[in-house]
Protein backbone atom coordinates (compact mmCIF):
# COMPACT_ATOMS: atom_id res chain seq x y z
CA UNK A 1 0.00 0.00 0.00
CA UNK A 2 3.03 2.64 1.00
CA UNK A 3 4.55 1.66 -2.63
CA UNK A 4 1.14 2.62 -4.27
CA UNK A 5 0.95 5.69 -2.26
CA UNK A 6 4.52 6.96 -3.12
CA UNK A 7 3.88 6.10 -6.81
CA UNK A 8 1.01 8.47 -6.66
CA UNK A 9 3.04 11.36 -5.11
CA UNK A 10 5.58 10.95 -7.66
CA UNK A 11 3.04 11.17 -10.66
CA UNK A 12 1.51 14.05 -8.60
CA UNK A 13 5.11 15.91 -8.35
CA UNK A 14 6.20 15.08 -12.07
CA UNK A 15 2.57 16.57 -13.65
CA UNK A 16 3.01 19.79 -11.40
CA UNK A 17 6.34 20.44 -12.48
CA UNK A 18 5.46 19.45 -16.05
CA UNK A 19 2.42 21.77 -16.05
CA UNK A 20 4.63 24.38 -14.75
CA UNK A 21 7.59 24.05 -17.30
CA UNK A 22 4.45 24.63 -20.51
CA UNK A 23 3.02 27.34 -17.93
CA UNK A 24 6.09 29.42 -17.25
CA UNK A 25 7.13 29.12 -20.97
CA UNK A 26 4.05 30.06 -22.55
CA UNK A 27 2.69 32.83 -20.24
CA UNK A 28 5.46 33.91 -18.51
CA UNK A 29 6.88 33.09 -14.73
CA UNK A 30 5.67 35.68 -13.00
CA UNK A 31 2.00 35.81 -14.82
CA UNK A 32 1.67 32.17 -14.27
CA UNK A 33 -0.68 31.35 -11.20
CA UNK A 34 -0.59 28.79 -8.27
CA UNK A 35 -4.49 28.33 -9.42
CA UNK A 36 -3.51 28.24 -13.00
CA UNK A 37 -0.87 25.80 -12.65
CA UNK A 38 -3.03 23.34 -10.11
CA UNK A 39 -5.76 23.38 -13.12
CA UNK A 40 -2.83 23.02 -15.93
CA UNK A 41 -1.89 19.96 -13.76
CA UNK A 42 -5.35 18.40 -12.95
CA UNK A 43 -4.64 18.89 -8.94
CA UNK A 44 -5.96 20.82 -6.40
CA UNK A 45 -4.35 24.23 -5.50
CA UNK A 46 -3.67 22.54 -1.74
CA UNK A 47 -2.23 19.22 -3.52
CA UNK A 48 0.77 22.49 -4.96
CA UNK A 49 1.54 23.34 -1.71
CA UNK A 50 1.62 19.83 -0.27
CA UNK A 51 4.43 19.42 -2.73
CA UNK A 52 6.01 23.06 -3.78
CA UNK A 53 5.93 26.54 -1.00
CA UNK A 54 6.44 28.91 -3.98
CA UNK A 55 6.89 28.79 -7.57
CA UNK A 56 10.40 29.43 -6.90
CA UNK A 57 10.51 26.01 -5.29
CA UNK A 58 8.98 24.29 -8.16
CA UNK A 59 10.64 25.37 -10.77
CA UNK A 60 14.39 24.78 -9.12
CA UNK A 61 13.11 21.51 -8.48
CA UNK A 62 12.49 20.82 -12.34
CA UNK A 63 16.14 21.78 -12.44
CA UNK A 64 17.28 19.66 -10.50
CA UNK A 65 15.32 16.79 -11.99
CA UNK A 66 16.27 17.68 -15.33
CA UNK A 67 20.23 17.75 -14.20
CA UNK A 68 20.12 13.82 -13.23
CA UNK A 69 18.70 13.25 -16.55
CA UNK A 70 21.43 15.16 -17.90
CA UNK A 71 23.95 13.42 -16.39
CA UNK A 72 22.26 9.54 -16.86
CA UNK A 73 21.69 10.53 -20.62
CA UNK A 74 25.92 11.22 -20.55
CA UNK A 75 26.84 8.63 -18.62
CA UNK A 76 24.94 6.25 -20.99
CA UNK A 77 26.13 7.51 -23.90
CA UNK A 78 29.62 8.61 -23.29
CA UNK A 79 32.82 6.34 -24.42
CA UNK A 80 35.03 4.99 -21.33
CA UNK A 81 38.29 6.74 -23.62
CA UNK A 82 36.16 9.94 -24.74
CA UNK A 83 38.47 13.09 -24.62
CA UNK A 84 37.55 15.75 -22.35
CA UNK A 85 36.77 17.74 -25.02
CA UNK A 86 34.23 14.82 -26.31
CA UNK A 87 32.66 14.65 -22.84
CA UNK A 88 32.53 18.19 -22.54
CA UNK A 89 30.59 17.92 -25.87
CA UNK A 90 28.05 15.54 -24.96
CA UNK A 91 27.42 17.13 -21.53
CA UNK A 92 26.80 20.37 -23.13
CA UNK A 93 24.89 19.50 -25.97
CA UNK A 94 22.49 17.29 -24.07
CA UNK A 95 22.35 20.28 -21.36
CA UNK A 96 21.44 22.48 -25.01
CA UNK A 97 18.78 20.07 -25.51
CA UNK A 98 17.00 20.44 -22.21
CA UNK A 99 16.67 23.80 -22.54
CA UNK A 100 15.89 24.77 -25.93
CA UNK A 101 12.83 22.16 -25.46
CA UNK A 102 10.71 24.61 -24.33
CA UNK A 103 12.59 28.00 -25.47
CA UNK A 104 10.94 30.44 -23.57
CA UNK A 105 11.30 28.37 -20.25
CA UNK A 106 14.98 28.09 -21.40
CA UNK A 107 15.26 31.55 -21.00
CA UNK A 108 13.82 32.09 -17.69
CA UNK A 109 16.74 29.32 -16.82
CA UNK A 110 18.68 30.96 -18.21
CA UNK A 111 18.48 34.16 -16.18
CA UNK A 112 18.28 32.29 -13.22
CA UNK A 113 21.35 31.02 -13.56
CA UNK A 114 23.32 33.64 -14.18
CA UNK A 115 21.09 36.13 -12.19
CA UNK A 116 19.69 34.37 -9.72
CA UNK A 117 16.58 36.09 -7.40
CA UNK A 118 17.75 36.77 -4.02
CA UNK A 119 14.98 34.08 -2.68
CA UNK A 120 16.40 31.42 -4.94
CA UNK A 121 20.01 32.04 -4.81
CA UNK A 122 21.30 29.82 -1.96
CA UNK A 123 19.18 26.64 -3.97
CA UNK A 124 20.69 28.06 -7.19
CA UNK A 125 24.43 28.26 -5.41
CA UNK A 126 23.42 24.31 -4.91
CA UNK A 127 22.74 23.59 -8.30
CA UNK A 128 25.78 25.31 -9.18
CA UNK A 129 28.07 23.30 -6.88
CA UNK A 130 26.52 20.55 -8.29
CA UNK A 131 26.99 20.74 -11.49
CA UNK A 132 30.67 22.21 -10.88
CA UNK A 133 31.32 19.27 -9.01
CA UNK A 134 29.98 17.26 -12.25
CA UNK A 135 32.73 19.27 -14.83
CA UNK A 136 36.01 18.61 -11.83
CA UNK A 137 35.29 14.98 -11.36
CA UNK A 138 35.70 15.62 -15.70
CA UNK A 139 38.76 17.53 -15.77
CA UNK A 140 40.58 16.09 -12.72
CA UNK A 141 40.15 12.73 -14.98
CA UNK A 142 41.47 14.77 -17.79
CA UNK A 143 44.79 15.52 -15.53
CA UNK A 144 44.96 12.01 -15.05
CA UNK A 145 45.49 11.27 -18.51
CA UNK A 146 47.71 14.25 -19.48
CA UNK A 147 45.43 16.03 -20.89
CA UNK A 148 45.29 18.96 -18.70
CA UNK A 149 47.84 20.45 -16.99
CA UNK A 150 47.74 20.16 -13.01
CA UNK A 151 49.01 23.28 -12.32
CA UNK A 152 45.43 24.71 -12.99
CA UNK A 153 43.00 25.68 -10.77
CA UNK A 154 39.70 23.47 -11.79
CA UNK A 155 37.35 25.83 -10.27
CA UNK A 156 38.78 28.15 -13.08
CA UNK A 157 38.43 25.96 -15.48
CA UNK A 158 35.41 24.60 -14.94
CA UNK A 159 33.93 27.78 -14.90
CA UNK A 160 35.53 28.81 -18.35
CA UNK A 161 34.29 25.69 -20.02
CA UNK A 162 30.56 26.22 -19.07
CA UNK A 163 31.16 30.05 -20.06
CA UNK A 164 31.67 29.10 -23.38
CA UNK A 165 28.31 26.96 -23.49
CA UNK A 166 26.41 30.10 -22.17
CA UNK A 167 28.21 31.87 -25.13
CA UNK A 168 26.93 29.10 -27.63
CA UNK A 169 23.28 29.07 -26.09
CA UNK A 170 23.21 32.82 -26.53
CA UNK A 171 24.48 32.62 -29.93
CA UNK A 172 22.13 30.55 -30.60
CA UNK A 173 18.98 32.17 -29.01
CA UNK A 174 19.88 35.41 -31.36
CA UNK A 175 20.31 33.01 -34.48
CA UNK A 176 23.56 33.40 -35.27
CA UNK A 177 23.68 29.81 -34.89
CA UNK A 178 20.77 28.29 -35.96
CA UNK A 179 20.91 23.99 -35.69
CA UNK A 180 21.91 21.91 -33.00
CA UNK A 181 25.00 20.75 -35.46
CA UNK A 182 26.06 24.49 -35.41
CA UNK A 183 26.31 24.51 -31.72
CA UNK A 184 28.32 21.59 -31.94
CA UNK A 185 30.60 22.45 -33.77
CA UNK A 186 30.96 26.23 -32.43
CA UNK A 187 31.39 24.23 -28.89
CA UNK A 188 34.05 21.58 -30.36
CA UNK A 189 36.18 24.91 -31.57
CA UNK A 190 35.64 26.79 -28.68
CA UNK A 191 36.80 23.83 -26.23
CA UNK A 192 39.67 22.84 -28.67
CA UNK A 193 41.09 26.55 -28.42
CA UNK A 194 40.69 26.83 -24.82
CA UNK A 195 42.64 23.65 -24.04
CA UNK A 196 45.33 24.47 -27.13
CA UNK A 197 45.52 28.03 -26.16
CA UNK A 198 45.51 30.81 -29.09
CA UNK A 199 49.25 31.08 -28.75
CA UNK A 200 51.19 30.50 -31.94
CA UNK A 201 52.18 26.41 -32.01
CA UNK A 202 56.07 27.43 -32.54
CA UNK A 203 56.23 30.02 -29.75
CA UNK A 204 56.67 29.37 -25.95
CA UNK A 205 56.45 32.94 -25.18
CA UNK A 206 53.71 33.75 -22.39
CA UNK A 207 51.95 37.02 -21.89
Amino acid sequence: MAGVREEKKRRTRKAILRAAVRLFGDEGYERTSIAALARAAGVGKGTIYNYFQTKSEIFLAFCEDELDHVYAEVAEKSRADASLIEQLTSLFLAEFRYVTRHKDFGRLLLREMIFPKELTVERSKDLDNRYLDYLSVMCRKAQERGELRRDVDLLFVCGHFYALYLMSVSAWYMGRLQTEDDVAEALRLLLQQAMNGLLPSDTNEHW
